[in-house]
């Protein structure tokens, strides 16, 4: 009796996950889906009048779309792929975009996926070309968008060494805000890691680009080396530099639930 019940249960659930996957989405979420770019660049394409629907150029932000619609972007058709979630410990000298015109090496040389899974990939935030650490790669444009939003205030944790040591003081001003040239940047948690005081550990929720090096820079202090550790709860345990692997399903969930997006059934 109580499998009967499960049964229906679960084909009742599968046949409201599939409504809701072939329901009516907005364009840019569409895009995102698909693994062109994130929700925002989507916007912008949408804009550039480089997006058709069933033959017809549209540029309207709001316009909805479904699987059963042909879409195409820069006259090539698109459409939503299986969600791929991709945790890298970016090396140095790397470059966080999906490729580069000068020809250096990117986050994607170094992930050796499958050339069409990598197609459908783009990096969640940017890491400067020096700074080394965790990066979040996925087709989930909607993860992605939100894990970026200042809304949900995603935690990021750095380690940061300087040529010279921090003062104490210089630590409260960094807890306490300091102006940067884009407006004043503090940090949530900084402390020093061990005894030298060359080696900082800070932690904010914003993500302006090269963020923790101005602020470092603002307090007259040449900073050496820069790792992000930590990001929205993901860590490098058993990582090496270099390295990637793709998320467990809890992690994927954990990061989901992060930001008010419902887990997905797996």
């Amino acid at each position: 009796m109580t499998q009967r019940r499960h049964g229906r249960d679960k084909v009742e659930t599968s046949s409201s996950a599939a409504e809701q996957e072939n329901a009516p989405m907005r364009l840019n979420r569409f895009i995102a889906k698909a693994g062109i770019a994130s929700r925002r660049e989507a916007d912008n394409i949408i804009s550039e009048g480089r997006v058709s629907v069933n033959g017809a150029t549209v540029v309207e932000l709001g316009t909805k779309v479904s699987r059963e619609d042909e879409v195409a972007v820069d006259g090539r058709p698109v459409s939503p792929k299986s969600p791929l979630y991709v945790l890298l410990n970016k090396p140095k000298d790397t470059i966080t975009t999906k490729d580069d015109q000068k020809d250096r090496t990117t986050v994607m040389d170094v992930v050796t996926l499958s050339e069409k899974e990598k197609s459908s990939l783009f990096p969640v935030g940017r890491l400067d070309r020096d700074t080394t650490g965790i990066l979040l790669l996925t087709n989930d444009g909607d993860l992605a968008h939100r894990l970026m939003h200042p809304r949900y205030e995603v935690e990021k944790l750095y380690h940061v060494t300087t040529e010279k040591p921090v003062k104490p003081d210089q630590l409260d001003v960094l807890r306490e805000g300091i102006e940067l040239d884009d407006g004043p940047a503090k940090a949530d948690h900084v402390s020093y890691v061990g005894d030298d005081h060359r080696h900082v550990a800070l932690q904010i929720h914003e993500g302006r680009n090269r963020q923790v090096r101005r602020m470092f820079e603002a307090l007259d202090h040449t900073v050496r080396t820069l790792e992000r550790s930590r990001y929205a709860g993901l860590n490098l345990e058993d990582l090496r530099r270099g390295k990637w692997r793709k998320l467990k399903p809890h992690e994927i969930n954990a990061l989901r639930r992060k930001v008010k997006l419902k887990p997905i059934i797996f």
